[in-house]
């Protein structure tokens, strides 16, 4: 069986090489043969396929594969691309480099001009909703993640280090997900910025674990989401790539259309007990959150202070993430109280 090596870092956009007709000498790094091809070439991710299986990698290590626009855009596209792919049978979402996502990319967008997949009037994706109003981002990154539900085809995700905020919804969107033991699944936004995006942990978890992750944003470990039953194994890291692909040419040798009947048939029962509802309506408490009174503090300190010190500032008290530098903050005061009534350090 072959397997596909870890890509390495600065190679970046879709490998052009046709197996039947490369030389010897001509033989890439990755041991994949790559069939598909698309008319545009990609930025922030890699695009491969081998046999029934079609490889997908985040590829924005430098930036712990920070869910940009460009790189959403550029994601959904090769999902498409993968499922229009009659070879293809299953998708493998993996990422490059020590995490798999730290989350959306919170740093300033890129110029719509440098980026492919983008809507060049809202700068967003183009799925979902593109309406650049007010309080429409969880709305459109719910509607961007059923692009995955609603494919025909199964999708693995392959997940090491930090899967964060953002990074937890793309991973829950997907079939099937393969974690390593200490991989850090967490939601911290929640504790100063807008409650999830995606409110997928009363769907996952257990009542009082979903409540835990969604109110706290503690990480959990990849052994511990194993048990809670939101990933189906936890292996070591250097067997992460191996494990994943066994795992999904294992399921290839089904047809497709049994496949997809089959993902039709599950997905459907869900919709029945309304999870289509339920995660859409989780978009409008999201904005209802991000207008409190103390939702303004997070945007006042990344402008004046940076995205580092608002970060720092937010995790500081649970000395973990951010929080675990000595730079950030021990304690820090709560919305709504005075500074002498919990003894935070600072005050809105």
């Amino acid at each position: 069986m072959a397997v596909c090596s870890p890509v390495h870092a600065d190679e970046r956009g879709r490998r052009r090489l046709d197996a039947k007709t490369r030389s010897k000498t001509s033989r890439p790094s990755l041991a994949c043969s790559i069939r598909t091809e698309s008319s545009m070439d990609y930025s922030d991710i890699l695009y491969e396929t081998d046999g029934r299986l079609a490889f997908i990698t985040l590829n924005r290590p430098e930036k712990l594969n920070a869910l940009s626009n460009n790189l959403r855009g550029e994601l959904m596209d090769a999902m498409r691309e993968a499922e229009h792919d009659d070879e293809v049978g299953v998708i493998v979402l993996r990422a490059q480099g020590r995490a798999f996502s730290a989350g959306y990319d919170l740093t300033p967008s890129r110029a719509a001009d440098d980026d492919n997949f983008v809507n060049k009037r809202s700068h967003l994706p183009e799925t979902g909703t593109t309406h650049p109003g007010a309080n429409q981002w969880a709305r459109h990154v719910v509607m961007t993640n059923w692009t995955i539900w609603e494919l025909a085809k199964p999708v693995v995700a392959a997940i090491q280090g930090h899967c964060l905020a953002g990074g937890t919804e793309l991973a829950t969107a997907c079939d099937f997900r393969i974690v390593t033991h200490d991989a850090k699944i967490g939601y911290p936004p929640v504790r100063a910025m807008t409650t999830m995006d995606m409110m997928w942990t009363p769907w996952h978890l257990p009542p009082c674990k979903a409540r835990e992750f969604a109110y706290v944003g503690d990480s959990f470990s990849g052994d511990d989401m194993v048990q809670l039953g939101w990933a189906n194994y936890a292996v070591e890291q250097d067997e992460l790539a191996d494990f994943t692909e066994k795992f999904a040419r294992r399921m290839s040798h089904v047809d497709n259309e049994m496949l997809m009947y089959s993902k039709r048939a599950v997905n459907r029962q869900y919709e029945t007990m309304g999870i289509r509802e339920a995660l859409h309506s989780g978009t409008e408490i999201q904005a209802l959150s991000a207008a409190r009174a103390a939702g303004a503090e997070w945007g006042r300190r990344v402008r004046e202070d940076g995205l580092k010190s608002a970060l720092e500032w937010r995790d500081g008290p649970f000395r973990d993430f951010r929080g675990a530098y000595d730079s950030a903050p021990k304690d820090r005061a709560v919305a709504g109280t005075t500074r002498e009534e919990k003894g935070g350090s600072g005050d809105y």
